[in-house]
């Protein structure tokens, strides 16, 4: 068992050596699971980061534009203050980088949706259970407590589940699934 900031500093020390090619190459695999094990149709509701390249995260834009083309309702997150609110996305919606270098919608318009059918969250580390290691924010969190029960929480990473994280709070939210270049892992019970 490691503690989220041991994992936290070990993830983010081997994402640093991935080239930008395998980023790409693993990230085109986990979109392929996510569309063949949940099977997004039109008219569903999706909430999902924009990826924040300096950290290699999971290239999440070729599932905005595949959602744009089979009129699959994309929503992004966005930060306000201390909360994280949910903005809808069109293909002629405006983006910009915030001060953290992380690409969000220009409009501050909430879309007050809680009834999302996916909500595909990054992450550094998710372990066998579900719980996932962020970036300690608390950010997700937060989401996760404000959306319906029905709503899948799916996190994307590049490394399999190997140990428990020592130190969860109250607070964690474990996901439902996560999906790697190589599987999907549900942590869903019954």
């Amino acid at each position: 068992m490691k503690t989220k900031a041991e994992l936290r500093t070990m993830y983010r020390e081997l994402r640093k050596q991935m080239t930008t090619s395998d980023v790409e190459n693993y990230s085109s695999k986990i979109l392929e699971h996510f569309i063949l094990q949940f099977n997004p149709t039109e008219n569903q509701k999706i909430h999902c980061f924009l990826p924040i390249e300096k950290f290699r995260e999971v290239n999440t834009i070729p599932l905005m534009n595949y959602c744009f083309e089979h009129g699959i309702r994309f929503f992004v997150p966005k930060v306000m203050g201390d909360k994280l609110i949910s903005v809808e996305l069109f293909p002629d919606s405006e983006l910009e980088y915030n001060a953290w270098g992380i690409l969000e919608p220009k409009t501050h318009m909430d879309a007050q949706v809680k009834d999302f059918d996916f909500v595909i969250a990054p992450l550094l580390y998710c372990d066998p259970n579900g719980n996932r290691v962020g970036y300690g924010k608390g950010f997700y969190d937060g989401l996760f407590s404000s959306i319906s029960t029905d709503g899948l929480k799916i996190g994307v990473n590049f490394f399999p589940p190997k140990e428990c994280i020592s130190d969860l709070r109250s607070e964690d939210i474990p996901l439902d699934y996560l999906i790697i270049p190589s599987s999907v892992f549900s942590f869903k019970i019954g």
